[in-house]
């Protein structure tokens, strides 16, 4: 009988792992080219706040094509097709947008160093450490899986046993991290970007060839609603084709996205970088452009798996595996090279996202905030580069509780309705209500928190028969986010009439409605011409969403 490890065994020739090791001296010469320019604690954190839009924008978005993009999404195209355009056009581009218009005036203007330190400038400690300590832990888990997925590829690579793998995957990772910074990071992920699409691209054309283009897809998928996006029963669980529309637009596309982009310090951590605010308003809205199209090669290959790959048709692989299966019956020598430098790109960015957020976290939010207070500069930074070594190996434990989940997206997706979707109410609630009290502040993502995991715990783990506890496909993870913010939002508001609120002095530049037009001085992009601008950009962007949405609905 064949092992799994057997069935993933790519079939690797010299030229493919050429390939592979000139893309790996690359990635190590950038994080030592970095190190030059780590001087003190602000640039190995924020690069020194010194790179332009351009560079923060392709950063930005290929900080997220990690693990969820590439497996979790091509698995949940090989089960869901077209309906998995919902995470990028409903569940991304809406939120990054808002993210530059609306919130990053006051992340950037501000001046805080990372998202946590902006709860603790308008909510006090308590919410600052709540807030901390669950960002930490879920960046600590979400580097996992981009860590078990990078050691796949490398056990299906070299047939590795898959400790080996873990262990020299993250060694890579944490060389260049470790030497860099975040700067080593942020121009790996630019590298990492064009080589991710460079791998994706052959991979989508010569699978639709395969199965004889457009048309010979439809014909030979069964499912006709994977062809359309609405009202995408399967995705989010519910039958009922309202409750469907409603389920997505409100679970994924407000709570869940807006609470994944605009709070999330991994994503706002490349927009803190830039040299100035017109260019970190612009860097997540010059990163929805991509993003928009990023999905054609990621779930059109998925729907191709399920076609071609017999594993993935007779139900004997997982979904996850549906892009390394397509690979080994695709892909010759040369092209596979490509792919598996692709693949490890996205894996490393992934994971060079997540653990560049934590040891930012981790050195300033709570070491010199409650630890060891008030040291010089260079103390930072070494603690900065010893959290890095501290992360990685905890993410090498943490990988393989990756291992767990076929569809991976179902993991990450509950984990996101954990910490993102309570953290964002508190964060809306308190930018825009001024009355809003630091107590509120730290119950409210407390009592969110809880009641998130509480619903899970019930719909799987105890025989609760309603509806509402019996979701297929990621409705439970949907129906979680939807909880926690809503406790959140009523946890805060009642918290807040029995508390006294900060004085209005104290809130300028935390909170929309007592900061002036004018306090954030280059927020004016009039000498800019328009299509420079960061509202005429954003609009321009959530059309072409909308009409992506019309055309595949």
């Amino acid at each position: 009988m064949e092992t799994a490890q057997s069935v993933l065994r790519l079939d690797a020739t010299w030229v493919d792992y050429l390939i592979v090791a000139i893309y790996f001296l690359f990635v190590l010469g950038i994080g030592w080219a970095a190190k030059a320019r780590v001087s003190s604690s602000i640039d190995f954190f924020l690069s020194g706040r010194s790179l332009p839009a351009w560079v923060t924008g392709l950063a930005f978005i290929s900080a997220n094509l990690g693990a969820v993009e590439i497996i979790g999404m091509s698995a949940n195209g090989a089960e869901y097709g077209f309906q998995t355009m919902h995470y990028f056009w409903i569940g991304a581009v809406p939120a990054m947008i808002f993210l530059g218009i609306v919130m990053m005036p006051f992340y950037y203007g501000s001046k805080v160093r990372s998202v946590p330190e902006f709860m603790r400038r308008r909510f006090g400690n308590g919410a600052h450490l709540v807030n901390a300590l669950s960002f930490a832990l879920a960046q600590l888990l979400i580097a996992g899986v981009n860590l078990f997925l990078l050691a796949t590829i490398v056990e299906a690579l070299l047939g590795w046993p898959m400790w080996v793998a873990l262990v020299v995957a993250g060694v890579i990772v944490l060389s260049y991290i470790t030497l860099g910074g975040l700067s080593a990071a942020i121009y790996n992920e630019v590298l990492q970007f064009f080589v991710i699409v460079a791998a994706l691209a052959p991979l989508t054309i010569i699978g639709l060839n395969r199965v004889g283009g457009w048309e010979g897809l439809k014909t030979a998928v069964a499912e006709g609603s994977h062809f359309h996006t609405w009202p995408g029963s399967e995705l989010s669980g519910f039958d009922n084709p309202v409750w469907s529309v409603i389920g997505i637009v409100l679970g994924l596309g407000f709570v869940l996205s807006f609470g994944y982009w605009t709070t999330n310090f991994v994503e706002v951590q490349r927009a803190m970088a830039s040299d100035s605010l017109s260019a970190a308003r612009k860097t997540p809205i010059i990163g929805a452009f991509p993003k928009m199209f990023i999905p054609f090669l990621v779930v059109i290959p998925g729907m191709v798996a399920s076609v071609l790959v017999s594993e993935i048709a007779a139900g004997s692989a997982k979904p996850n595996d549906a892009i390394l299966l397509l690979m080994r019956d695709l892909l010759p020598n040369g092209l596979l090279g490509i792919a598996i430098a692709g693949l490890l790109a996205s894996f490393m960015a992934g994971m060079a996202a997540n653990i560049s957020a934590f040891n930012t976290v981790i050195s300033y939010d709570i070491w010199q905030t409650y630890v060891v207070k008030d040291r010089e500069d260079d103390y930072y930074l070494k603690f900065g580069r010893i959290a890095t070594v501290a992360a990685t190996l905890i993410a090498m434990f943490t990988a393989l509780l990756a291992q767990n989940f076929g569809n991976i997206m179902d993991y990450l997706q509950t984990l996101f309705g954990f910490f993102n979707a309570p953290l964002f109410a508190t964060f809306i609630l308190g930018m825009f209500w001024k009355r809003m009290t630091p107590h509120a502040g730290w119950s409210g993502l407390i009592a969110g928190t809880a009641s998130a995991i509480g619903y899970w715990y019930v719909a799987t783990f105890t025989d609760a028969t309603s509806t509402m506890f019996n979701l297929p496909g990621q409705g439970t993870a949907f129906v979680a986010a939807g909880v926690a913010f809503a406790v959140d939002i009523l946890v805060s508001v009642i918290v807040t009439m029995f508390t006294t609120p900060k004085p209005d002095s104290e809130l300028v530049g935390f909170v929309s409605s007592v900061t002036p037009k004018g306090h954030f001085e280059d927020m004016t992009e009039s000498n800019l011409p328009w299509y420079q601008r960061t509202v005429p950009l954003g609009m321009i962007c959530l059309v072409m969403a909308i009409v992506l949405n019309v055309i595949f609905a």
